[in-house]
């Protein structure tokens, strides 16, 4: 299961509809495997919604939910002055940083 974020704005600044995860779980299709969703608001990252997938892989979860949240953004008259802005699952760079840990290999100098 995969938990790909979704965020949504817009032009405005407005919040997205309270009822907004409720659209996504009734737009969802039975092959796209949609568990649940979850929105969240607050002023530093704006609307994002959060959906937990069942997929075989990263990109197909990604793909899955761009599909989804795009499909409920183009057939909900209250939702089309918003855009898809970033869909992806986030990875802590903590994980990032063990892994270069345990292959050797130090993480590369900032810029």
């Amino acid at each position: 299961m995969y938990l790909v974020h979704a965020r949504l704005e817009s032009d405005e600044h407005t919040e997205l509809p309270a009822d907004t995860s409720g659209l996504v779980t009734q737009s969802a299709r039975p092959g796209e495997r949609l568990q649940h969703a979850v929105m969240h608001t607050s002023r530093v990252t704006g609307s994002v919604l959060g959906l937990f997938l069942l997929a075989a892989t990263l990109e197909e979860a990604e793909r899955t939910a761009a599909t989804l949240c795009q499909r409920v953004l183009d057939e909900n008259p209250e939702l089309r002055r918003f855009r898809l802005a970033s869909c992806g699952v986030a990875m802590p760079s903590s994980y990032y940083e063990r892994m270069l840990r345990s292959a050797g290999t130090e993480r590369p100098p900032e810029e």
